[in-house]
């Protein structure tokens, strides 16, 4: 005949069994309480780029869906937390831009559950502008020497850069005159400067929002060792020519 268990072992062991037999029943009742909840941005409950302008404000409204019980949010622009006053955190939440600069393009603002932070939505702003333009506005370099004239770009969609000299298209000199270009500056490069350089220079910047342009005044100041040269060139040849 095999041995019996004492009966407080079996007791302990049924009462293991029915706890574990209730737990299960209860989850399958009663669900994680963050199951189906989601944010929403102005109502989009996905990711998405908000496409703006310029302009005084700009609202945009986190509030939470299919929750049972209230939640705290919190706002992140980029990856710095947004401070907010203490009625702007539950359930919903509302942040204002004002105003809406140049320098909120590209910015993601991302609501997040404070609870369960792996809860979010984000929007990206698409901020677009007219050209913004800006540089030293006068230059001034010896001759033979070499300058650069710098022409900083900013701008909603990209703009195209052109340069002008003297209100006039600017003829550029092979091995002299060199353009470099990218989406934020345009450098115009002049080597070994002459008094022939010396002007008023414009950079045109044109995108699809309009156009806007910006003046360089350059000074070729003389070079007492470049003229000394010039002058002794002059001579010689004059005298070959004898």
């Amino acid at each position: 005949m095999p041995p019996t268990k004492p009966c407080n072992v079996v007791m302990e062991d049924v009462t293991r069994i029915c706890r574990i037999l209730l737990q299960i029943e209860l989850k399958a009742s009663f669900p994680s309480s963050f199951s189906g909840v989601e944010l929403a941005i102005n109502n989009k409950t996905s990711d998405f780029t908000l496409t703006t302008t310029l302009g005084p404000a700009l609202s945009l409204s986190c509030a939470i869906q299919n929750n049972s019980q209230e939640e705290q949010l919190i706002w992140y622009r980029g990856d710095g937390a947004v401070d907010l006053k203490d009625g702007n955190q539950m359930n919903a939440s509302h942040l204002c831009l004002s105003p809406v600069t140049e320098t909120d393009n590209g910015v993601a603002f991302t609501c997040k559950l404070k609870r369960d932070q792996s809860i979010q939505v984000s929007v990206l702003l698409d901020v677009q502008f007219r050209p913004i333009l800006s540089g030293k506005d006068s230059l001034q370099a010896e001759e033979e020497s070499d300058v650069t004239l710098i022409c900083n770009v900013k701008s909603n969609p990209q703009a195209q850069v052109a340069w002008r000299k003297d209100n006039a298209v600017l003829t550029l000199e092979a091995k002299r005159h060199q353009i470099h270009q990218t989406s934020e500056v345009s450098k115009l490069s002049i080597t070994k400067a002459q008094k022939s350089d010396m002007g008023l220079y414009t950079c045109v910047a044109n995108s699809s929002l309009g156009e806007e342009r910006k003046d360089f005044r350059l000074v070729i100041e003389g070079n007492d060792r470049a003229s000394c040269i010039r002058v002794l060139l002059s001579f010689l040849k004059a005298m070959i020519l004898e």
